[in-house]
């Protein structure tokens, strides 16, 4: 089949893009390469540098007819978000909606959408929070969310497009950019590399559901061709804090670095862990790489970024 992958520069959407072409499918990019990198377009992909809002986007659509949608573009730091709600809702809502209109228009048979885990929930009742935990997303990040997943079961309901929700809890791996995607273990890990210090924020505490980026994308297979108008949560039912995850990262880079501590971030979620026992029970997913191994891949793909041998 045909598909169009929205933010298929990014970390994620870039693996995803070589999974699907893997398994021969055609594959289409859209990227506007604000965080995307052109270096993770894989080849055999036809690409298009724009971004999700332009109204040119309704051109390759019909130049490209695609038959299924990853929709993995976004505005995805939740930081940002708050400094700037009104960019994040016109990147995650409105360009969400352009995209919509256009599924409908030409006639695109399932939309995939890259939704979070995390933010969308908000500070849980109970761990780890399934797809029935209330919704109380505390940054303007997670009401966009939020919000697209509602346009996408209005869209089902009145034109029939047929959609899969992927909740991702903290996705983390290769090309994880520790720049421009808020990504922690990307941060920790260049930074280590570098010999520069690692700060972090408040106590430490606050916990994730880190997922590695390859078991991500076999969801996002899965997805292809089950799931629908359903909604999944993608990630690992563990929770780690950041103070371990820093001592994880410290140990598969094998350097004694200090642990400093800096502000705490304010409005900055305490806990968050994701029940994945539906995604496993309806598609045959779960988790296969563990927080070491994934971290172990991470910590490769950094050192040879940087062209630095194993110590």
């Amino acid at each position: 089949m045909k598909i169009l992958i929205t933010g298929g520069a990014g970390f994620i959407g870039s693996n995803i893009a070589d999974r699907y072409l893997a398994l021969g499918h055609q594959v289409v990019i859209v990227d506007n390469l604000v965080t995307g990198q052109r270096e993770n377009i894989p080849a055999g992909a036809t690409f298009y540098e724009m971004d999700i809002r332009d109204p040119e986007l309704a051109g390759v659509f019909e130049r490209e007819k695609p038959d299924v949608v990853s929709h993995q573009a976004a505005q995805m730091d939740v930081r940002k978000s708050v400094e700037d709600p009104i960019y994040d809702a016109q990147v995650n809502v409105l360009g969400s909606i352009n995209i919509l209109q256009n599924c409908v228009a030409h006639g695109v048979r399932k939309v995939l959408f890259a939704s979070t885990g995390g933010a969308i929930y908000g500070e849980q009742d109970y761990f780890p929070a399934d797809e029935n935990h209330p919704l109380r997303p505390i940054s303007p990040y997670g009401i966009t969310k939020l919000t697209t997943e509602k346009y996408l079961y209005f869209y089902h309901v009145t034109y029939g497009l047929t959609y899969t929700v992927l909740r991702y809890a903290n996705v983390y791996g290769p090309r994880q950019n520790p720049h421009g995607e808020a990504g922690v273990v990307a941060i920790f890990v260049s930074k280590i590399l570098k010999g520069e210090q690692p700060i972090i924020n408040g106590d430490g505490k606050q916990t994730r559901d880190y997922v590695y980026v390859g078991d991500v994308v076999r969801a996002n297979e899965l997805a292809l061709t089950a799931g629908d108008n359903q909604i999944y949560n993608v990630g690992t039912g563990q929770e780690t804090d950041v103070n371990t995850l820093f001592q994880a990262i410290r140990q598969a880079i094998g350097r004694p670095v200090e642990e400093v501590h800096g502000p705490a971030k304010p409005g900055e979620q305490k806990r968050s862990v994701l029940d994945y026992s539906k995604i496993q029970q309806e598609l045959g997913w779960a988790p296969q790489v563990s927080l070491e191994e994934g971290l172990a891949r991470t910590v490769a793909f950094f050192r040879q970024k940087f062209g630095m041998a194993a110590s």
